[in-house]
């Protein structure tokens, strides 16, 4: 219990730092700008996708195990950035759907994160051979599952800040108004309120995970 409030008092250390650095942003931007309003009308979308990216992952990994961490297949889909995806989807968009938006943003989104997050969660799992594997499949699944949903909670609490910076690249590409390019465009115009309330929400995600972690 007690290194476990000392984890806790460490990270909660370095967040107070990131917020002091938000709050204390040196100087003014070269020309004036004003904070832009919140991306409201992203946010189901959002939540609809990491959703998604989520169940793809860990029920693939529940799946295929380990084992997926050294697939030359995977690797060659997780290879491509995410510029790469972005130009894709921007090419291969029907016109008869209209403008590339939301849509392509999403599904460049999963088809750049969907490899590396696979490969994140099968790295963690822990060896079957010769044990579970040797009881049988049945039990090897039970106990994929067991790791997976201790890991779940820090894997989505780690991963969350690069989601949203990786997303900034394919919201340029195409054109979208996301929660990657509102994080930028706060850094620009020095909004230190705004910074904080970012950061202040991400330390929660990462509380919250460790609490679940104990728990479990």
């Amino acid at each position: 219990m007690k290194t476990r409030w000392s984890f806790l008092g460490q990270g909660w250390l370095l967040w107070g730092l990131a917020l002091g650095a938000a709050l204390a942003l040196p100087g003014a931007p070269w020309r004036m700008a004003r904070a832009p309003e919140f991306p409201w009308e992203i946010l189901p979308l959002s939540v609809l996708l990491l959703g998604a990216l989520v169940f793809l992952a860990v029920g693939l990994a529940w799946l295929l195990g380990p084992l997926a961490a050294r697939s030359r297949t995977l690797a060659l889909w997780e290879a491509p950035p995410e510029l790469l995806w972005g130009g894709l989807a921007l090419a291969l968009w029907p016109s008869i759907w209209g403008p590339p938006g939301k849509g392509a943003w999403a599904l460049a989104f999963l088809l750049a994160a969907l490899p590396t997050e696979l490969r994140w969660l099968a790295q963690a799992l822990p060896r079957e051979q010769p044990f579970p594997a040797a009881w049988g499949q049945r039990v090897v699944r039970r106990v994929r599952g067991l790791a997976l949903r201790h890991l779940v909670p820090r894997w989505v609490a780690a991963r969350l800040p690069l989601w949203l910076t990786a997303t900034l690249v394919l919201e340029r590409i195409l054109a979208v108004r996301g929660l990657g390019s509102d994080w930028m465009a706060r850094v620009a115009v020095h909004d230190r309120q705004g910074l904080a309330i970012w950061i202040l929400a991400y330390a929660l995600l990462w509380t919250l995970a460790q609490a679940r972690e104990a728990r479990a």
